[in-house]
């Protein structure tokens, strides 16, 4: 998956999980 770094507003919408890879909410 690629990191989220600069677009906060994907990261909103994703969250991490425990594994470390993104799920969308």
């Amino acid at each position: 998956m690629p990191k989220m770094k600069t677009n906060r507003g994907a990261a909103k919408r994703f969250k991490k999980t425990a594994s470390g890879g993104y799920k969308c909410k």
